[in-house]
């Protein structure tokens, strides 16, 4: 099962769950791809990395404020689960599932 798709996902952040979308383009052992929510505008995917069916990547946040989030997930079948780290407010869990 590839990893490709776009996902519904939820962040659980300090400011409370953030709903967005994930989207992922694999190609060969890296992808690209965008997160995008109501609280933080849509971030570009930057060095995605695909081993498996786990992912990493890098986004740089510009709002609330600007800071270099990483993020780590693993599909299983149609579920996604990671966590996003996010500097001085640590990692937030990182849940979802590859929408229809």
């Amino acid at each position: 099962m590839s990893v490709a798709g776009t996902y519904d996902v939820v962040i659980k952040t300090p400011m409370g769950d953030q709903k967005g979308k994930l989207t992922v383009n694999p190609s060969g052992d890296a992808f690209t791809g965008s997160v995008t929510s109501d609280m933080m505008g849509s971030m570009e995917i930057a060095d995605g990395q695909v081993a498996g069916n786990t992912i990493t990547w890098k986004m740089d946040m510009k709002v609330p404020m600007p800071m270099t989030l990483e993020g780590e997930a693993t599909v299983d079948g149609d579920a996604i689960t990671g966590a996003v780290k996010a500097g001085a407010f640590g990692s937030m869990a990182l849940s979802g599932n590859r929408a229809a």
